[in-house]
């Protein structure tokens, strides 16, 4: 039998990042700063493994070329690591889930006229204090607090910090950590490796002059040039980041002043954990956010395409009374064979059920993270059709009822974005609503 390609998500990502090794890693759309940035590094770090370190091993201890290849190894993986990976991408809102979000923002009068579109932001409370969630016009869907879209990837990035070229990627909530410490392991090497090249033009100069060791070492002068322009600013941006950690601040926040007092009245931080180093170790330290985006799922439009190609044909065509049972039989073997957990995902009507469907998923359900588990639903029940059942663990704070949130909005809500193991939300609290039948109770 001729095998297929199978086309994977990364393929047909909405959002405009570069894809390597089969979508194992992802980058900005234009990589070309991080390219010079490892150059840089790289570069430096060449030319002082290959002068500094054998006279200083010689002249000095041989503990200068492991500490310096300590330094880098740890630099370069930081580095990699921030660039490489998801900065925490929000998944867009699925075309029914967002036709029924502006369906919603219609004319009530039912005229023949155009909808008006939804609402610009909503209002939800964080620790008592107002947040708003703002409407995303191009991916769909109200973003999460603290949650921006990225005009150069064209994505919405959950805890957005900024775009930074010389990673070539996002800094978000994923690679935030592995940003600071790129930033701060960086500090420790531009200074370590400046110190290594002034050592050895000093040493080289005993007696002979300034201008007779930088013709003796003219790598040690250009690394030690490098070195010192680079070094102020890389120093600054650690001091920088290190204020933003202990005050749980992203510098998207820091910039707008989103925090700051304004006429005279106090707008405090309501993600602050009240000290530094408490804000320093749930940001670098808590538990990493899994992945929203299945970059390297397969992708299918249609539940057909998994089906054999000779049922296909039969669905086609026009059997007879007989060859329509054969076929219900048929179609009924194949629901069963698609429904087991190699490719687990419910179907209602032929279409893929959930709004952030991982559609083909190989692990087992048990080793899957709870985020997919819950997803893999059928399609939203209307909001007044359904009752939001709290959550029994207190460390999620109160439910969230949206005000007009569909109901696999809210589950990303609570489960991904807004509710963590240390921040406690409180939504306003709901209308009363109907009484609804125990088969559409859904329990957050």
């Amino acid at each position: 039998m001729a095998s297929r390609r199978v086309t994977r998500k990364w393929e047909v990502f909405a959002g405009r990042n570069r894809f390597w090794c089969d979508g194992r890693l992802m980058t900005a759309p234009q990589p070309g700063v991080f390219a010079l940035t490892l150059a840089l590094i790289c570069g430096t770090c060449a030319l002082h493994f290959a002068f500094d370190c054998p006279y200083l091993a010689t002249r000095v201890s041989a503990a200068v070329p492991a500490v310096g290849a300590a330094l880098f190894v740890f630099t370069l993986s930081a580095l990699l690591r921030t660039a490489l990976s998801d900065p925490g991408i929000i998944p867009r809102a699925a075309p029914a889930e967002a036709a029924a979000l502006e369906a919603g923002g219609a004319a009530p009068d039912g005229g023949g006229g155009a909808g008006r579109p939804p609402p610009r932001a909503r209002e939800v409370l964080v620790r008592g204090r107002p947040v708003k969630l703002k409407y995303c016009f191009t991916c769909k869907m109200f973003r999460p607090p603290r949650a921006s879209h990225c005009s150069l990837c064209d994505n919405c990035v959950d805890r957005f910090d900024h775009h930074c070229p010389w990673v070539g990627n996002c800094v978000g909530k994923r690679n935030y950590r592995y940003f600071y410490t790129f930033v701060v392991s960086l500090s420790f090497l531009a200074v370590f490796v400046f110190a290594c090249a002034v050592s050895h033009l000093a040493l080289e100069a005993r007696g002979a002059g300034l201008a007779a060791a930088l013709r003796r070492a003219p790598a040690s002068a250009l690394v030690a040039a490098v070195c010192f322009l680079s070094v102020w600013s890389v120093l600054g941006l650690a001091g920088f980041h290190t204020y933003l950690a202990s005050t749980d601040q992203t510098t998207n926040e820091d910039i707008k002043g989103s925090f700051s007092t304004r006429r005279g009245v106090s707008n405090p931080n309501p993600y602050s954990r009240g000290n530094a180093c408490a804000n320093c170790w749930h940001v670098l330290c808590g538990p990493l956010a899994p992945s929203l985006i299945d970059r390297r799922g397969v992708f299918t439009i249609d539940v057909r395409d998994e089906l054999p190609p000779t049922f296909v044909r039969a669905l086609g065509a026009a059997p007879p009374a007989a060859a329509a049972a054969a076929a219900a039989a048929t179609a009924a073997e194949a629901a069963v064979a698609v429904a087991q957990p190699t490719h687990a995902f419910a179907l209602r009507d032929g279409r893929a059920g959930g709004s952030y469907t991982n559609l083909f998923e190989a692990e087992p359900a048990a080793a899957r993270h709870a985020y997919m588990n819950r997803s893999l639903d059928l399609d939203p029940v209307p909001l007044h059709e359904v009752r939001i059942v709290p959550p029994a663990t207190p460390a999620g704070g109160g439910s969230g009822g949206g005000g007009g949130l569909s109901a696999s909005r809210l589950r990303l809500l609570h489960d991904t974005t807004m509710i963590d193991a240390a921040l406690d939300l409180d939504e306003p609290e709901l209308p009363p609503l109907p009484a609804a039948p125990p088969h559409v109770v859904v329990a957050l």
